[in-house]
């Protein structure tokens, strides 16, 4: 199979994977699990206090989500990096042994 057949096939599972709880789950709240541990949380013990408040309070869930997804390209970020330069240095010091042993 072709590159270029492999990328169209992974680009088409991909966006059927996406969409099709859209689709086939109809009515359906699409929450976090916060809000479940909350519930759950409540209904064992019904006395239960927070230890703390947020410090800041999104004004949506829209807002709520982007914030989510910013830590979460962030954190992505920093893990590729830090992937990225020990796969460095491994192929720097490949080069560097290999030059020293032709010597």
């Amino acid at each position: 199979m072709k590159r270029s057949n492999k990328n169209l096939l992974l680009l088409l599972v991909v966006v059927v994977l996406i969409t099709s709880p859209l689709i086939f789950v109809k009515n359906a709240e699409f929450g976090g699990a916060d809000g479940q541990a909350e519930g759950v949380i409540t209904e064992i013990n019904p006395n239960y206090e927070p230890w703390f408040s947020p410090l800041l309070e999104p004004a949506s869930g829209e807002i709520e989500s982007l914030l989510f997804s910013l830590q979460a390209a962030i954190g992505a970020g920093v893990i590729g990096y830090f992937f990225g330069l020990v796969k460095g240095k491994r192929e720097s010091n490949s080069k560097d042994n290999s030059k020293v042993k032709k010597a």
